[in-house]
């Protein structure tokens, strides 16, 4: 399990490779919530989310046989486009296994840092016979979107800087979809701060995260019929460990408040976010018995949305 030291060493490994993105506030979001809310916005980092921490965390990690052999994951396109950002300024090539349902702007955004897509069919099943089958064929050295220690410290980096500049949190809100930033923020905010109180949220139509910890055991998404894109990922092996002894709750959202808190926030801060990051707003302004009156770290997590098929 990724320590406070790891991740502090990954965020030194990577800081001149990413953003050290802003944290900003909204009063009339603190008056609907009754708390002070404050945003970590992953939607201004370098490829338009947060993934970039834990690719760069990896991929300076590789050896120069290992980046010369190629890079391959599989991705609903925020990895993908950050892993092959920090391959490609290496020198490297990446090939990423996308869903043929991905957005536009994700798909753009793969391709225009570098990288090589082969596409597969919208399921989990599809999605790793497909990479499987990548990987066998190339040889690429697999970069896994969130099962992977090393993406696990880079994305708690996040935390990291969000806590050092807002050292007196009660709590921190995070969406889960993998695990792998959920799990970075449990490693680096429990351990930094033993009070803290750690959340994640979800979709209801891709809740196996929220249905896995109530069981105990990892569970099947059922379905991934979400906007939110980027949260239809199966919890993983390594993340939901981490997230079963240490989160203090899963919150399932509902396709509705999802799309009415990203356009709530696009309205009143004036930024761009995705579904997959609103999410985490929606959960605290239907649980306002959770937060109400507390200082609360929100990371939103991504930017990247298809401005020809908003929501609304």
């Amino acid at each position: 399990m990724p320590t406070l030291n790891e991740i502090q060493e990954a965020h030194n490994r990577i800081k001149s490779f990413i953003h050290t993105t802003p944290v900003l506030t909204n009063s009339s979001l603190n008056d609907l919530a009754n708390a002070e809310l404050y945003f970590k916005c992953e939607n201004f980092q370098k490829a338009g989310s947060f993934k970039i921490r834990g690719a760069s965390n990896t991929v300076l990690q590789l050896s120069k046989e290992e980046l010369k052999r190629g890079v391959a994951t599989a991705s609903s396109g925020n990895h993908g486009a950050a892993l092959s950002m920090a391959v490609t300024n290496l020198g490297g090539i990446t090939k990423v296994v996308m869903p043929n349902n991905t957005p536009d702007i994700k798909i753009r955004n793969v391709k225009r840092n570098g990288g090589q897509i082969i596409w597969c069919e919208p399921n989990q099943a599809s999605r790793d016979q497909t990479l499987t089958k990548v990987l066998d064929d190339t040889g690429s050295v697999l970069v896994h979107p969130y099962n992977d220690e090393r993406i696990i410290c880079g994305q708690g980096t996040a935390a990291l800087e969000l806590m050092e500049k807002n050292p007196d949190l009660d709590i921190i809100i995070t969406p889960v979809s993998g695990g792998g930033l959920l799990g970075g923020t449990l490693c680096y905010a429990k351990e930094k701060n033993k009070n803290i109180q750690i959340y994640g949220a979800e979709p209801m139509e891709a809740d196996d995260a929220y249905r896995s910890l109530l069981s105990g055991k990892i569970q099947s998404n059922e379905t991934t019929n979400t906007i939110c894109d980027g949260l239809r990922a199966q919890i993983g092996t390594i993340t939901f460990p981490i997230i079963r002894e240490k989160v203090n709750g899963i919150i399932p959202i509902s396709e509705e408040d999802i799309i009415s808190t990203m356009q709530m926030i696009w309205e009143r801060m004036k930024i761009i976010v995705e579904p997959s990051c609103s999410i985490v707003l929606a959960a605290v302004l239907n649980n306002k018995k959770i937060f109400s009156g507390k200082k609360v770290g929100l990371i939103l997590s991504g930017g990247n949305v298809d401005l020809d098929r908003l929501p609304w």
